[in-house]
């Protein structure tokens, strides 16, 4: 056979190959732009054994969208001994192993995907992540810090900058973040809510209560069922003795649980004040209507902490149903001292004076008022 003849079909054979992975690696690209991740798993998957890198890639990516951590790594891993010089696969390979749980082996795909490609923005947030969940908080600063220095840089590290101060306690460093993260995301992200709640409850610790309140109605004007910033802008206005604008906020939780919309700590009720006396924070939670109107309930409680925010005991207002049904007041201030129960006798009816409440219940404190009855259990 004529050798020229010979080398011409088997550049013909191998050109033809080369088209029909290229023509794969498009139609696999076309779907995972459209999400078609079930139909690339079910018609490609079981025929990859001699797809392309960028095939087998596309394929793991759809696996690592339907959350099946052991399939993509596989393609993965498949994709990178064909082609370990595409960070992709190792961007992605880091990703899940940190779902995973697997962060010291993410950390090594991720610094791959960086060695091969330092400008991704989204290489540094995942090592920051390694880190952090790791523990290494200073190693996933670094991360996250080099991850903001790149463009189109996602809202993640901005956050999470913020977000470590924070937890390390370093509150001023925490503010500036956040501050900064307020200005670097978008607006219409979930980011950019937790930005303005965290910055809102720093500058309350800071009793910089303008900016705070600032911060608290921008963002319940972007996510008006966000409750949490009800309660704290509520908190605001009673430290600032502007009980009507209170009133508004206070209106809206007690619709809202009647909706049922409220959870977690919120659900049965909402701290409205907050303040020291001597060297112990007092906490004071406002409870929902009581379900069950025939039984005991505390309406107003005082929650006595130290310095670690242990609760040492509570004084309150409660309802009770007997002495109602006697003509007397709605409420009678109580307490609560491990398991001793004490009554001052003094009632207070709906639409009291809070102030007066306050100042008695610092009486109290102050030993200026004794108990009326004291009840111990039973031996």
């Amino acid at each position: 056979m004529n050798k020229h003849f010979l080398t011409t079909v088997i550049l013909t054979i191998c050109s033809l190959a080369i088209f029909a992975q290229d023509k794969i690696t498009d139609e696999l690209k076309a779907l995972s732009d459209s999400k078609q991740y079930n139909k690339i798993i079910e018609q490609y998957a079981p025929k990859s054994k001699d797809y392309s890198a960028k095939s087998l890639y596309y394929i793991g990516f759809a696996y690592y969208m339907e959350e099946d951590d052991n399939n993509c790594i596989k393609f993965m891993n498949l994709s990178i001994s064909k082609d370990a010089k595409d960070p992709a696969p190792h961007y992605i390979k880091a990703s899940t192993l940190n779902y995973m749980g697997k962060y010291n082996e993410a950390i090594k795909s991720f610094q791959t995907a960086i060695n091969l490609k330092a400008n991704d923005a989204r290489f540094y947030s995942g090592l920051g992540d390694s880190y952090n969940l790791l523990e290494k908080k200073d190693l996933a600063l670094e991360a996250y810090k080099k991850a903001t220095e790149q463009e189109k840089c996602p809202d993640r590290p901005y956050l999470m900058i913020a977000n470590i101060y924070f937890d390390l306690k370093k509150n001023d460093k925490a503010l500036e973040a956040y501050y900064i993260s307020k200005s670097k995301i978008s607006k219409e992200s979930n980011s950019y809510i937790n930005t303005l709640f965290n910055i809102g409850l720093l500058e309350s610790l800071k009793r910089n209560y303008g900016k705070a309140e600032q911060a608290f109605i921008e963002l319940i004007r972007l996510d008006p069922k966000n409750y949490r910033s009800y309660a704290k802008l509520i908190q605001i206005y009673y430290y600032r003795k502007e009980y009507d604008k209170a009133k508004t906020y206070k209106d809206k939780l007690y619709e809202a649980h009647r909706k049922g919309e409220l959870k977690d700590d919120l659900k049965d009720m909402f701290c409205f004040d907050q303040f020291d006396w001597n060297d112990k924070l007092i906490m004071v939670f406002e409870r929902y209507e009581n379900r069950n109107k025939g039984e005991l309930y505390n309406k107003h409680i005082f929650y006595v902490t130290d310095g670690n925010g242990n609760i040492e005991y509570t004084i309150q207002t409660e309802f009770s149903p007997v002495f109602a049904e006697l003509g007397g007041a709605k409420y009678i201030l109580c307490a609560w001292k491990g398991d001793v129960h004490i009554n001052y006798g003094i009632g207070f009816n709906d639409g009291f004076d809070y102030k007066t409440l306050k100042n008695i219940v610092i009486d109290i404190l102050e030993g200026k008022i004794k108990p009326g009855a004291i009840t111990k259990p039973v031996q």
